[in-house]
């Protein structure tokens, strides 16, 4: 049963976990699989791009991705998850409101609501093992 104790190093690694799915997915830097398929859907120059390749690593992506918002819609619900968003969405809207400088650049901004996206992943993926430590109820596919 060892394996059923969520540590801070467990919930460090599925949101690092998170965080790449969603950095992967897209980001305004350029270095996404957005920009990748948009490379591949407009050529600049050389640029050759293997579909078996970026069909790969789309389908790879989207395994992530069902797994993801699979686990969070099942632990969280759709209440649960209306309060995450409100939770992480007023997270970023204090941290702007206190530093104003950060909606200055967009990037910046684009880069915090990923960051937000990836902490409500962590959050749903994550909150059947918190409700267990807080209240000792076990979900229905946790009982043996």
């Amino acid at each position: 049963m060892a394996f059923l104790i969520l540590t801070w190093q467990g919930i460090l690694i599925r949101f690092v976990v998170a965080l790449a799915l969603v950095f992967c997915t897209y980001n305004p830097h350029g270095w996404s699989y957005f920009d990748w398929v948009q490379t591949y859907l407009n050529p600049v120059g050389d640029s050759k791009t293997s579909l078996p390749l970026l069909l790969f690593a789309g389908i790879v992506l989207l395994i992530v991705w069902t797994i993801y918002i699979r686990a969070t819609m099942r632990s969280l619900g759709m209440f649960g998850l209306i309060l995450a968003v409100a939770f992480f969405g007023l997270l970023l809207w204090l941290a702007i409101d206190f530093i104003p400088s950060l909606a200055e650049d967009m990037t910046i901004v684009i880069d915090l609501v990923l960051v937000v996206f990836s902490g409500i992943l962590t959050t749903g993926i994550c909150w059947s093992h918190i409700r267990r430590r807080l209240t000792g109820q076990a979900d229905v596919d946790d009982v043996e």
